[in-house]
């Protein structure tokens, strides 16, 4: 396999992520091979490589947009407990802002670090397919094999000859400077090479091997019929074409080379606006600032998506394009089926599942607010309705509960530990 450059120095569990996404990305181009009658294209083949790791990423997705989906339902509730217990820094309150969001969190079925842990979990998997892409040799043996007349002609007295010819290109130079040692190794980093070349490139390395003009023509034009996509050579990036078209007078190929980079930031745009944004709080500086930051990021992602899709290599561009679309087309039905879900019925069945815990650790039931979705200022003005009578009682009830109920090694029994303590020594 080529060796990637990139790779050296990942852990072992990242390199078997690279390593599986490689396993499937050359299937697909073996699968496009049968199909087409030996004329498969990597342009092809990134856009299935897309879906099908997208649809194997397709738990975790479903997990992540319901988290994000309930948090603009979840937001004006968990602001009303904020809000509610402002100001006070005592133990006991802090406890109770806990045990209240807590509930929220319970009673929606999500959990407040599940957002979080999924996009730790997806950032490798990401980084990954970026790798794969973007070394399509290492991992795609017909690719690979396209190269392997050309490296086998060269040894190393070529490394030397290599860092002449190619060590002024900047985009070479990380390439260049690895070229060392001997057999399939030397072999993989001549590959890593030439995985970069533009057509200047090729050029050179003809004019200067010109007794393996045969051999490096033929490895030319099949990876260029691997590698067009809609008259885009996917290994060049959209600013190469854009400024050989120009030259050439090509005026097609420029614009469609513009269409990468205008594509990816166009659907990156409508990608972040199906995602289900937080309710606004007018009365928390903090969320007001937080929901500007968010606002922004959302702006500058699209043009970022532009940059990026216009310098690196088409291929890339194709799957962020097919990225955003397949993410999209996957909000818009997720965003569907959490619609239809019958939210009272939904919370219902999360608090018994939540209150069968709660009985294990000796705790009291927790009881289904049914005003789960008013407003903050609601909230507040039920709790400040409630006489005063019925706050003790229910303190006294509560109290009641933990003294009788609670199960030996519990939490409520050791909670009554601590009380029993207290009340001792305070006397």
């Amino acid at each position: 396999m080529v060796e990637i450059l990139l790779t050296q120095n990942s852990t072992p569990i990242f390199k078997y992520i690279v390593w599986l996404l490689g396993k499937i990305m050359n299937i697909i181009f073996e699968f496009l091979d049968l199909i087409t009658g030996g004329n498969p294209n990597i342009g092809v083949a990134i856009i299935l490589f897309t879906i099908v790791t997208n649809l194997l990423l397709l738990p975790l997705t479903i997990k992540q947009q319901k988290f994000s989906k309930f948090s603009a339902r979840m937001n004006p509730e968990i602001q009303a407990i904020q809000k509610k217990y402002r100001g006070k820094k005592d133990q006991v309150s802090m406890m109770a802002m806990n045990q209240e969001t807590q509930a929220v969190y319970a009673k929606y079925g999500v959990s407040p670090s599940g957002s979080c842990l999924q996009l730790l979990i997806q950032l490798p998997v990401l980084f990954a397919l970026y790798r794969v892409i973007y070394s399509i040799p290492a991992y795609v043996d017909k690719v690979k094999a396209s190269f392997t007349p050309i490296v086998n002609s060269l040894t190393e007295s070529d490394i030397s000859i290599f860092k002449e010819l190619f060590g002024d290109a900047s985009r070479l130079s990380q390439y260049i400077g690895k070229l060392k040692g001997t057999g399939e190794a030397l072999s993989n980093r001549f590959i890593d090479v030439m995985n970069n070349f533009n057509a200047s490139d090729w050029d050179t390395l003809r004019g200067h091997y010109t007794e393996l003009t045969d051999v490096i023509n033929n490895a030319e034009s099949q990876l260029d019929n691997f590698n067009s996509f809609f008259s885009l050579n996917v290994a060049y990036s959209p600013s190469y074409i854009i400024s050989n078209a120009m030259d050439a007078g090509n005026w097609l190929l420029l614009i469609g080379a513009l269409m990468i980079p205008l594509l990816a930031g166009l659907t990156q745009f409508i990608s972040v606006k199906l995602m289900p944004q937080a309710a606004a709080n007018n009365d928390s500086n903090n969320e007001g600032t937080m929901a500007a930051s968010l606002k922004t990021m959302n702006m500058i992602m699209p043009i970022m998506s532009i940059i990026f899709c216009y310098t690196l290599p088409c291929g890339l561009g194709i799957y962020w394009i097919a990225g955003a679309v397949v993410r999209t087309v996957l909000q818009i039905i997720v965003n569907k089926q959490i619609d239809k879900i019958d939210i009272e019925e939904m919370m219902k069945a999360n608090i018994e599942k939540n209150n069968i815990k709660r009985a294990k650790m000796g705790l009291p039931p927790q009881q289904l607010n049914t005003n789960a979705n008013i407003s903050t200022k609601s909230v507040n003005s039920s709790k400040s309705e409630k006489s005063e009578e019925e706050r003790k009682s229910q303190i006294q009830k509560s109290t009641e509960y933990y003294n009788k109920n609670a199960k030996p090694g519990s939490i409520a029994a050791k909670a009554n530990m601590v009380k029993q303590y207290n009340e001792k020594n305070n006397k």
